[in-house]
């Protein structure tokens, strides 16, 4: 590994790749900021993969966001081939002095070799490909596996000499995604000062998923407490529609439905115009966390301490058990993860209310 140089006024272009999911993006905010503090007239850029950008679109830390399309995978070879070598192009033209990969991965390294960049950061990981130490100049080692992931990608502004002074998590949505959230609440029946409960209660990944029977029991609870309405989102995936269509069926209380119909900067106008928001681990949960609505968080497989709610004032619903977070997708295997189906109604009801309470004037 060669010795680093890092010297400030030599860089005056940086990318920042962070080439995985929507909550991961988000995450890597506080990052660029602390880029941002330390090279105040930098030019600086981050690559993200398609259908996540919407995370840092309207970020005024960033000067350009570059998109990679990870569907590309699915071409024939040659086309696949084509389209990956102009994005290494386009990365190659930003001409930048500084290139930092904010995870493990291939792709990553293989853009910030790409980039040509004078010098190129990486994360180092115990299973990594030796290769890579020839392409970084500066290897940033992992912190504590139990670290909230936005702490583990400080670690490498950190490594850099850089301290952050500001972690916060942000997203930025435009006035007419408010009026276009504003006009759907109308149109079923929402006043403008209605006091909101938002229910996320869907993943990609259903072992990450409460009972639809609970979900449906909570709505019922808040639609008949005339204390909050219940307002339903949910992804565009087949399976996350039919969880949904499985909770309005078990409800005896229609919720307000806007599962489908919001773009992910509408989802986040929808939960700064919240009381609460209520879900498992998902980006929703994340970006309510980022407008800073409290969040009631259910973990299971997954680890509270590397993805809960980031900030102040949000609450986490788990089991104390030994066997969790295991990562696995259910028990057993079977999609469906004990920890979590045996959270009760109950609790999740009494973390709502005792925060509506808090909030209501």
């Amino acid at each position: 590994m060669k010795s680093l140089d890092l010297n400030r006024e030599k860089v005056e272009r940086i990318l920042l790749i962070r080439l995985r999911n929507i909550g991961d993006v988000l995450l890597m905010v506080p990052t660029v900021r602390a880029f941002r503090e330390a090279f105040p007239r930098a030019f600086l850029a981050a690559a993200v993969n398609a259908g996540t950008e919407e995370m840092l679109t309207g970020n005024p830390l960033l000067d350009e966001i570059l998109v990679f399309d990870p569907r590309w995978k699915t071409l024939p070879f040659l086309q696949r081939i084509a389209r990956e070598a102009e994005f290494a192009r386009k990365v190659h033209r930003g001409k930048f002095d500084l290139a930092v990969n904010l995870t493990e991965g291939d792709r990553g390294a293989f853009l910030c070799l790409a980039s040509r960049a004078r010098i190129k950061v990486g994360m180092r990981h115990p299973r990594g490909l030796w290769w890579k130490g020839r392409v970084y100049d500066h290897l940033v080692e992992p912190p504590d596996w139990k670290a909230h992931t936005v702490e583990k990608m400080l670690e490498v502004p950190r490594s850099l000499g850089l301290q952050p002074r500001d972690k916060r998590v942000e997203i930025f949505y435009s006035p007419e995604d408010r009026r276009s959230v504003d006009r759907l609440l109308a149109g079923q029946g929402v006043g403008p000062e209605e006091p909101l409960v938002h229910i996320h209660p869907t993943s990609r990944w259903l072992f990450k998923c409460w009972r639809d029977e609970a979900v449906a029991g909570v709505i019922d609870a808040l639609e008949g407490s005339g204390r909050a309405r219940a307002v339903l989102t949910g992804g565009g995936e087949e399976k996350e529609r039919k969880r949904i269509e499985a909770i309005l069926k078990a409800c005896r209380n229609r919720p307000v439905n806007l599962a489908g119909k919001l773009t992910l900067k509408q989802l986040a106008a929808l939960s700064h115009r919240s009381r609460v928001f209520l879900g498992v681990d998902t980006a929703p949960m994340h970006i309510a966390a980022a407008v800073g609505t409290p969040v009631v968080a259910l973990f299971g497989p997954s680890g509270e301490f590397n993805w809960g709610p980031w900030g102040e004032g949000h609450r986490v619903i788990k089991k104390d058990w030994e066997c969790r977070p295991c990562g696995k997708d259910g028990c057993g295997g079977s999609k469906r993860s004990r920890c979590l189906d045996e959270i009760s109604e109950e609790e999740v009801l009494r973390e709502v209310f005792e925060i509506l309470e808090k909030n209501k004037s």
